[in-house]
């Protein structure tokens, strides 16, 4: 017996208790199915843990942080600085204990099936305040602005090197999304090489392109936003909305509306705007959710694609109130138990201070 739907989605009654069965969703641009399980869904305020501690219950200052002002001997002399009134805001600086070191040249080695590079790249770490228990939630349109525009900045300047292809800006917040340092930060890894799953979204988006004639990423954003159940903060310049086949809970995209293939190449007043609208997802997260451990990623197209017509940089925002298991590691797809439009739904009615 079918359940009344749009044409062509796959949701069936359960025949006995006349029950939505579960419903698999693609994301048009990655090509990822996934399961949104109807049938273990939880009410969104089901992902709040009241036990974890607020990030404005910590110190503003801890002494030996590495962070913390007057330590800055600790983590040398910044790559880039953004002071006012004689303090600095944000900095950013070499990572103490990096995944790739600038020694050493990217030359590729063959030998049978093994395929090795000396280990070339830049890992940097950008301090995003002053203060120990900031949090992007709470901070200020244009704090959040200064750390997207350093971000910008150091990537435009190491998109210089040839050598470098690729530069993935993340900030990990809490224990859960693989933090290991209190004080505010994100990262910046730069790449000698472009990951296969960069590769293949690069692919599927021209291959999107080559049918339909127009961005994947410009269709999906004025679609939520004629459609508008998961849309969460709409700015002048850039939407935030829990996509259709959103693959956790609380999973959230950034878009800018302009179409931009690189992070690099977004204006000021953009970038202005994406901080704005990302502070207003986050903060209806931390107080809708309890200041979850998340991490948010941009998603940019590699430096020598910066004139793609079928890729557009975006920020992905994955809070952790879920866990992975075999099922996920086994197949690659993952199953939702929340409904996106009532993640979206939640977020967007979240009263924020």
């Amino acid at each position: 017996m079918l359940a009344p739907g749009p044409p062509g989605q796959a949701r069936i009654a359960d025949v006995q208790g006349d029950r939505a069965m579960p419903e698999l969703r693609q994301n048009v641009a990655t090509r990822e199915w996934v399961i949104i399980a109807t049938e273990r869904a939880q009410r969104p305020d089901q992902f709040v843990d009241a036990r974890r501690a607020l990030a404005e219950s910590r110190p503003r200052f801890v002494a030996d942080c590495p962070f913390c002002p007057g330590n800055e001997a600790l983590v040398g002399k910044p790559s880039l600085e953004i002071s006012e009134a004689g303090r600095w805001q944000v900095r950013v600086v070499a990572n103490k204990f990096p995944a790739l070191v600038e020694s050493g040249e990217p030359v590729r080695h063959f030998k049978g099936v093994e395929r090795s590079m000396d280990g070339f790249g830049v890992h940097e770490v950008l301090i995003e305040s002053p203060l120990h228990n900031a949090t992007t939630a709470l901070q200020s349109e244009q704090e959040v602005g200064r750390t997207l525009r350093a971000f910008c900045e150091r990537g435009r300047k190491l998109s210089h090197d040839e050598r470098l292809l690729l530069t993935i800006f993340f900030k990990n917040h809490g224990a859960g999304a693989g933090t290991s340092l209190e004080h505010p930060h994100s990262q910046m890894v730069s790449l000698p090489v472009v990951p296969h799953h960069v590769r293949q979204r690069l692919q599927d988006a021209a291959a999107y392109y080559d049918e339909h004639g127009s961005c994947v990423f410009c269709d999906m954003w004025h679609q939520e936003l004629a459609k508008g159940a998961r849309v969460i903060v709409e700015g002048k310049h850039s939407l935030a909305f829990v996509p259709y086949a959103a693959f956790s809970p609380f999973h959230t995209w950034v878009v800018p509306k302009r179409h931009m293939a690189v992070f690099g190449h977004a204006r000021d007043e953009e970038l202005d705007d994406v901080a704005a609208v990302l502070r207003g997802v986050l903060r209806r997260m931390y107080f809708g959710l309890h200041d979850p451990d998340f991490n948010f990623v941009v998603r940019t197209a590699p430096n020598q694609e910066d004139r793609s017509r079928s890729f557009h940089w975006y920020i992905s925002i994955v809070p952790r109130v879920t866990r992975t298991a075999g099922f996920e590691v086994g197949s690659g797809m993952f199953i939702n138990t929340a409904l996106p439009e009532d993640s979206a739904k939640f977020l967007r009615e979240v009263k924020t201070p």
